[in-house]
């Protein structure tokens, strides 16, 4: 994400990877059914070959692993004193920008699993649009997200405020008399 002059970060991050143990234990399942096939291979032909079994094991584990930390790292969660920013995706990119001053609720879900995982979802409510899409999903401590959202939203408002109190009072109206 670029950040525009004058504009500072207050919150970077990724999905955690408890966030996606659900995909590792898949994962973990596939590798022993990889290994067991390749054993049930090796045992039909009359040879069995744990080297095989092994290998394919190896192979199906660091590919789970890859795909994993691919999938957690190809998302990115920004939170500006001017705007929240999500990245997604490798091959594809897809961006969502909103502004800080849209931000109306910030909501956080954990199931009692994300509970225990101390992972959780944190939505955002904007003005003016139905998307309801707009969230952090998979971050570690979402209640430190929604601070930093309360951080930068009270940032914005003193900026606000103080550039409202350096400008000169407006002119007064012209009286017909």
């Amino acid at each position: 994400m670029e950040v525009q002059p004058g504009e500072h970060v207050i919150f970077t991050g990724h999905p955690s990877w408890r966030s996606i143990l659900g995909f590792y234990i898949k994962g973990i399942a596939l590798v022993v059914l990889g290994a067991g096939v390749a054993a049930l291979v090796t045992l039909i032909s009359n040879k069995v070959d744990w080297a095989i079994s092994g290998g394919a094991a190896a192979a199906i584990l660091v590919l789970v692993v890859l795909v994993g930390l691919v999938r957690r790292m190809s998302t990115t969660y920004t939170i500006t004193d001017r705007r929240l920013h999500i990245r997604r995706g490798v091959f594809t990119r897809e961006t969502r920008d909103t502004r800080l001053e849209r931000v109306q609720n910030v909501n956080t879900r954990q199931s009692l699993l994300e509970r225990v995982l101390r992972v959780g979802a944190v939505d955002f409510d904007t003005a003016g649009t139905e998307d309801s899409d707009f969230a952090f999903v998979g971050v570690s401590s979402p209640r430190k997200v929604v601070e930093a959202v309360d951080k930068a939203q009270r940032e914005r408002e003193r900026e606000r405020e103080a550039a409202l109190a350096d400008e000169p009072p407006p002119a007064p109206a012209p009286t017909d008399l």
